[in-house]
């Protein structure tokens, strides 16, 4: 828990639901603290060989959220420690924290996206008036302006008018030098939660009703205006739909374990638009990921049992072709 991201405070919160959730007749669980510096500890004490230690668990849940913790860098240690872990691997994990990758496998699988476009900071530094420019060729007002490898919202900004795009730029490259501009819509956020390996299963989907015009991080983690409806109510034709397309953008990210998929519902027209995937949602008391699967009846104790589960399943996959590989040598 904790990590070097943004999000540090965020995957505290969420380590301690998941300590409280886990079953003490099933486990017995041991909390690492990487510090915002990159230092692990357990209970106040430094870790001095972290590889040694991770190689004694029977399992890790990285509750990490953003770069260092969700973008693959982690799974990547626990690959070679030859730990089972619980979520996505190092593909599905960097695939899912880069918004401008996670959207080009959705369109290659055919998943409805929305207008978007690239903006790389050096090209932004070196001539904002023509990526300006560009970008109000191609979308129109509102926009909204993200780095493309953050989570809980930090960093984007909605863009109203051209006098805020140029700001928004700015503070988004203070996060990442890659950024994903969006075309902004008149829509409801709805959310589904995505439980599996290769035969994922979805929740029903929920609603998020931001306390502020967007839902940012003020909005998720200290608006009390903010509210979260799950399920979600929405038509039934609407969330077999989510549903459906929420597995799909699951399997086009090579995800594992679990992931929630945000969409957004034109209020004209209905139309439906994959928004992002998240690898390791929330498990916060106002989380999503965990309120969803309650709602479509597995409480958290059972949810994380499966997650664990899921976790062992993957990691006997992979020692199974680690084996074969080997014998070929």
């Amino acid at each position: 828990m904790g990590g070097q991201s943004g999000e540090h405070a965020v995957s505290l919160v969420s380590a301690q639901a998941v300590l409280a959730g886990l079953d003490r007749r099933k486990y017995e669980p041991v909390a690492v603290l990487i510090s915002r510096h990159g230092r692990w500890s357990v209970r106040g004490r430094p870790l001095a060989n972290p590889w040694a230690w991770l190689r004694r668990c029977d399992v890790v849940l990285p509750v990490l959220h953003g770069p260092f913790g969700e973008d693959g860098t982690i799974q990547g240690l626990l690959e070679l420690a030859a730990v089972p872990y619980v979520g996505s691997g190092v593909l599905g994990s960097a695939a899912g924290m880069d918004k401008d990758v996670m959207k080009r496998l959705f369109l290659q699988a055919g998943l409805p996206v929305g207008p978007y476009l690239r903006v790389d900071r050096p090209e932004w530094e070196r001539a904002p008036r023509p990526v300006m420019a560009r970008l109000e060729r191609a979308l129109r007002y509102p926009m909204f302006v993200k780095p493309a490898n953050m989570g809980s919202s930090v960093g984007i900004s909605k863009v109203h008018a051209r006098d805020e795009l140029g700001p928004a730029l700015a503070l988004a490259c203070r996060f990442d030098a890659k950024l994903v501009v969006e075309q902004g819509f008149a829509a409801r956020e709805l959310e589904c939660a995505v439980l599996g390996n290769d035969a994922p299963e979805a929740s029903l989907p929920g609603e998020v009703i931001a306390g502020r015009e967007f839902y940012d991080y003020e909005a998720k983690y200290a608006d009390a205006g903010s509210r979260t409806l799950a399920p979600a109510p929405v038509s039934a034709r609407i969330a077999r739909q989510v549903r459906q397309l929420a597995v799909r953008a699951f399997l086009a990210c090579e995800c594992a374990g679990l992931a929630r998929v945000d969409f957004f519902l034109e209020k004209a027209g209905g139309k439906l638009w994959v928004n992002e995937v998240n690898t390791m949602p929330g498990f916060t008391p106002i989380s999503m990921y965990p309120k969803l699967w309650e709602s479509s009846g597995l409480a958290l104790p059972r949810l994380l049992d499966r997650l664990i589960e899921l976790g062992l399943e993957r990691h006997a996959a992979r020692d199974r072709s680690r084996r074969a590989k080997t014998v070929l040598k």
